[in-house]
């Protein structure tokens, strides 16, 4: 028999989701209205004087070729850290499903990243990577690699998805690891009584049994791609050089607080809403029908 929860009084509930729908709507739903509001005036960057324009911050913003090309960089950036840390984390929750000696300690450092800031993972990749001072940058010249993100645009960028995927792969390993430990052992016995091998195994029974666990960190990745990467950003490149790691969130603020454009700021930040909502709704529309519950 199924248990279902009883009150004895009707507002029960309703006090029992307060504090959690207080905080929804103080800290999402009040700054998004203020950001749609935002997004349709013209204010001076004192305050001193604002102009109802409509639609105009929105227009300026889709006749310019540069902000196209940023979308095209934030999506590219989005897949590329999106797929490395899911791969990598997946590959290091396998390795620690095993049966190993000093898993526990083995583990336990893989979740340590997860404790640092988007900030000083940013200033850690710098201080490895300096073309300078880095110790890998000083390794890489050794190989002949013409190492120096500061004017290479390519490899700016490869620095930003570098550090962007390593911050991610300890959320990313967790509940990897956690989605492995829940598939019964008896499955695998049975896969490996029929004569699959390792790694027939692991494309037959263990990849489809983990499709709830990927298909949600997929969407976590996307939105940890398109929003929690600015720290990253602003310690390593500030989008730079020549705005070659500028994605919308870093535009936002840059032409925002240090252009003084707070309307033409408010309308990106709106575009870049809209546009994780729309991409979360097909990955639910398209990839869920994938997904093996």
């Amino acid at each position: 028999m199924q248990k279902q929860a009883t009150f004895n009084s009707r507002w029960l509930p309703w006090l029992l989701i307060a504090p959690q729908m207080i905080v929804v709507l103080v800290f999402f739903y009040w700054p998004a209205g203020q950001a749609v509001l935002q997004s349709f005036l013209l204010q001076d960057a004192f305050g001193l004087s604002t102009t109802f324009v409509w639609f105009e911050n929105y227009k300026e913003l889709f006749a310019d070729p540069d902000y196209f090309a940023t979308i095209v960089r934030t999506f590219a950036f989005a897949f590329a850290i999106a797929l490395s840390s899911l791969s990598l984390s997946l590959l290091l929750a396998v390795m620690a499903d095993k049966p190993l000696r000093g898993s526990a300690i083995y583990r336990t450092l893989l979740i340590w990243p997860y404790a640092v800031a988007p900030p000083v993972a940013g200033v850690l990749w710098v201080f490895m990577l300096n073309p300078s001072l880095g110790v890998l940058a000083h390794g890489l010249r050794a190989m002949g690699v013409d190492w120096n993100p500061l004017l290479d645009g390519n490899q700016a960028a490869a620095l930003i998805i570098l550090a962007s995927a390593w911050k991610q792969i300890s959320y990313n390993f967790l509940f990897f690891l956690a989605g492995l430990q829940s598939i019964p052992r008896s499955v695998h016995e049975a896969a490996a009584i029929d004569g699959a091998r390792p790694m027939r195994r692991f494309w037959t029974v263990t990849f489809p049994l983990l499709t709830p666990t990927i298909f949600f960190l997929i969407v976590v990745n996307i939105v940890y791609a398109f929003f929690d990467t600015f720290g990253v950003i602003d310690t390593m490149t500030r989008g730079g050089p020549a705005k070659a790691t500028e994605t919308l969130v870093y535009k936002v603020y840059v032409d925002g607080l240090l252009g003084g454009n707070l309307g033409g700021s408010a309308a990106q930040s709106v575009i870049l809403m809209g546009l994780v909502i729309v991409l979360t709704a097909i990955q639910f529309r398209f990839v869920e029908r994938k997904v093996t519950y």
